[in-house]
Order: structure tokens, then sequence, then C-alpha cells
């Protein structure tokens, strides 16, 4: 199978936050566990640089705007060591070659399809999201007031999709989940979907963008160029092999988004894409919202957490677990330290790491440090083992991360149950060597099991307790901390 998973790509008029950490997380353990399962995978993310958002930003902070887009275009790039990121690629719009040429084919495209036309438009328009609304609607992601805007721009033939969408959609052969933001996009579409604006006044965009091919007062419209990108990453302006083999031959297309950018994943983008005459995603998965102690994310209000500074404070794999864990399938879910840290602690440090030490320091006090052999006793651990690789692939394949982790943890849960049930020192005590032989056989054999099914979403974590459950010349390496407690 090949399987193309990719973000969004932000805006850089700041730094990263707590809120986009998410995605790349969700994406990453996506990524890691089909590699896992045999796929051949390509993750992308990178960073969305032509936005009106960007240049005023600059404006603001008084430098240029070519420094603020590379500073922090870095930034959210380096956040791949920190979170222990697995992309393939990472595309910065402003700078990639492989970018402007393939946006300008992508418009001749829609161009040569008759959608592409130039009209005079007013209306209210939020730079926040970078979008215009009809007169009935209001922006729910920025509390900025509309601006009214009047100008001439190239408008897209949306409506022109309009039946085709609903089709596609409703039919499952582009699929939108969860249920609630599928039936939230054909409901949009039912309403009537109305062509919409692709371009920006030269003037307007302060220059800085991707100028319309053949017409330079206008720049090319911040979410056209920037959807574009999960194709211009794959030299689609050459039709590359790269294009060739993940997007015209590929298994599944999938993309992550957040619900406030549902509209353009899963109406704009694919009819653009019709238009064109290229192939559809075949996935879009949506994500609800992060909250801060209870408020909206924002760097004014200082609710805009670094996750950098959470991984040097409390570790890569305590703030993985956290967004992977606890954040529902549907819902928004509040961060604070204090769960971060009670998750870690609880799950990591508590459950997985003291049944890892255990079991590694009874197999060196009762059996020289060599892992016995037995067969597998019939019970709740070997049916959580065995039940495991199936249950995290159902999940995956639901795109419930939570619940994927949560069928890892059966392991370690039934796993420290068996411990304090079985007790194998009293086993060791009473003489009986074959009973003993089977608990610690049983025990191993779910440390490994956790190590492997853990790996998509804890890498670092995973490779510690493989480590201390593989034998090296017969024995098993001396018990360590695999996790230790972020709380004294």
């Amino acid at each position: 199978m090949r399987f193309y998973v990719t973000t969004t790509i932000p805006y850089v008029n700041a730094r990263p936050h707590i809120g986009f950490a998410l995605e790349l997380v969700q994406a990453d353990a996506l990524a890691r566990h089909r590699r896992q399962r045999g796929a051949d995978v390509r993750f992308l993310s990178g960073t969305d640089d032509n936005s009106l958002k960007n240049v005023l930003a600059a404006e603001a902070a008084g430098v240029p705007t070519r420094d603020l887009v590379d500073r922090n275009a870095a930034a959210f790039a380096a956040l791949r060591e920190p979170l222990a990121l697995s992309f393939d690629d990472f595309i910065h719009t402003s700078r990639d070659p492989r970018h402007r040429p393939g946006v300008e084919r992508f418009w001749r495209a829609c161009a040569d399809a008759g959608d592409l036309y130039r009209k005079h438009y007013e209306g209210r328009y939020c730079v926040g999201c970078e979008q215009f609304y009809a007169p009935d609607e209001r922006c729910a992601e920025h509390d900025a007031p509309l601006q009214l805007v009047a100008e001439e721009n190239w408008f897209f033939r949306l409506s022109r999709y309009q039946d085709q969408l609903y089709e596609l959609i409703s039919s499952g052969r582009l699929r939108v989940e969860p249920a609630a933001r599928r039936n939230e996009v054909l409901a949009f579409i039912a309403a009537g979907l109305a062509d919409f604006s692709i371009s920006r006044s030269h003037t307007r965009a302060r220059g800085w963008g991707i100028p319309v091919p053949d017409d330079p007062s206008q720049v090319i419209y911040v979410w056209w160029d920037a959807l574009g990108n999960y194709l211009t990453a794959l030299d689609y302006a050459h039709e590359g092999p790269d294009y060739r083999r993940w997007w015209l031959a590929g298994d599944r297309r999938v993309h992550l988004v957040g619900k406030g950018v549902v509209r353009f994943h899963a109406v704009y983008w694919p009819a653009m894409l019709l238009s064109a005459g290229a192939p559809l995603p075949t996935d879009v998965l949506v994500h609800d919202y992060l909250t801060v102690d209870g408020q909206k994310i924002s760097k004014s209000a200082g609710t805009a957490v670094d996750p950098v500074t959470l991984v040097d404070r409390y570790g890569t794999d305590a703030v993985r677990w956290w967004l992977l864990r606890e954040v529902p399938r549907v819902g928004d879910a509040d961060f604070t330290v204090d769960k971060l840290v009670a998750r870690a602690d609880r799950d990591l440090a508590g459950g997985l790491g003291n049944l890892v030490n255990r079991v590694v320091s009874m197999v060196h006090r009762y059996r020289d440090g060599r892992p016995p052999s037995a067969e597998l006793p019939d019970g709740p651990l070997t049916s959580a083992i065995v039940e495991c690789p199936a249950a995290v692939d159902g999940a995956i394949g639901g795109y419930d991360l939570r619940r994927a982790t949560a069928a890892v943890w059966r392991v370690v849960e039934e796993a420290n149950r068996y411990v304090e049930r079985v007790r194998p020192w009293h086993l060791a005590k009473v003489g009986d060597e074959a009973g003993l032989d089977a608990a610690l056989a049983l025990l191993v054999r779910a440390c490994r099991a956790v190590a492997t099914e853990l790996a998509p979403f804890l890498p670092e974590t995973a490779a510690r307790v493989a480590a201390q459950c593989t034998p090296i010349d017969g024995r098993l390496p001396t018990a360590h901390p695999v996790f230790p407690r972020l709380t004294p």
C-alpha cells in the first residue's frame, strides 16, 4: 500500500504552539503505524508563507516580511526533533523551488477547464483566516471585526461542482471523518455553493505572494496557493515521479486538518482538483481543538503554549502521550501542565515503567536474567496480547488515536493485574518452577508486545522497553527505569 499523509501548513505569523503540535503528532503516529504494518509511506508537513497575516505580523514587529517568515518557518521545521516526528518532506511555500511553478501549473489547468473568471467583488473579509464571509455569516475563529473589501478579483466556479461534490462525500468515495464533520460539509454543500474569490490585488497583498499567471496586478489567494502544496511537494509542476507515485498511483491520500479549515479541504480543494483533472484525496480526517486552562489558544492572551518548552521540561514522550491518550476523536480537549504530568506519572512511570522494571528484575532474580520459554496460558493477559494488534489497527482505521493507545494500554493493565494475581515471588518461594517459568515468559512477552505496538505513538519509550526485554548473549540487560516520574 502507498500511503500519503499530510498535515495542514500553518501561517508563520507567530511561532508554533501546542495546538499545531497535536496535528503533527497525530499525523506522525498514523505514518509510523502504517510503516510498521508494511505500507510505503510519505509524510508531508510544511509552512504557509504567502499570507497577508505574515506581512502584517512583520509590519507590527518592524522587521522585513522575509526575515519573519524565514525565522518562524524554521521554528516549525525544528519541531522534528523535540516531537520525534518522522516526516519525509517539509515544504516552505515561499522558498521551495517546487512550489511556485506547481501552483502556476494548477492555476492554468483550472483556467483551461473554463473555471476561472474575473469580476468586481465587495465582501466582508477576515484577515485572521484569510476568508470572505457572506452577509449572514460571522467568523467563529477570530474576534476581530470583519473588514469590508471591494476590489476586482479572479473567481473560481465552485458552483459548477456542487452536485458532484455532494455525491462524492455522501457516498464515501471522499471520506470525511468524523461523521459530524461529514454531515456539516454535506449541509454546507446542500445549501448551495457560490463561486469564490481566488486572488487578491497586488496592492492589498503588499506584493507578497505568487503573482497570478499573466496578470501581475493580482496575487494568488493564499488558500489556493497553500492547498496546492499537497501536489507541489510531489513535483506536480513537472509531473515528476513523486507525483505519479504518491498522487496518481497512491492507494490512500490522507489530509489531517483542524475543524476550522474543513470547508477548504473538503469542499474547495476537491472542486479545484476536479477542475484541474487530478485525483482527489481519499480521506479528510478532522480533529477538534485544544484549549489551554479552559481558554482558547491565543498568543496575546498568553495561552499559546510552546511545545518545545514543554518537551525541554517534561520530555518528548510525556507530551506525545498526553496528545494521543487524552484528546478525543470528537470534541475539544483542555490542556494543562498538571494533566500532562499526571498522565505521564500514572501511565508511563507508574504503569509501564513499574511493570517493565518488575518483570526484568524478577527474570534476573529468579532466572539469572535469562527469560524462560513456555506456552502462553489462557487468560485475560494472553487475550490482551493476542488481540492488541487488531484492536490498534481497527482504531487507527477509524482515526481514533485515543482508542488505539487504549488498546495498547489494556496489555499494560492486564500485565500489572497478572503480577498481583499470580505473584511470581510466591511461586519461587514454594518451588513451583514450571509455574514461575510460565509467568515470567508471559510477562516478558507482554512487555515485548507493548514495545512493538507502542512504537508508533511513543518511539523513544518503546525503544527503551524493547531494549530492556531483548536478550544480549541470552540475558536481559539489568533493569533500570524506562520512564522516570515527573513529580517527586
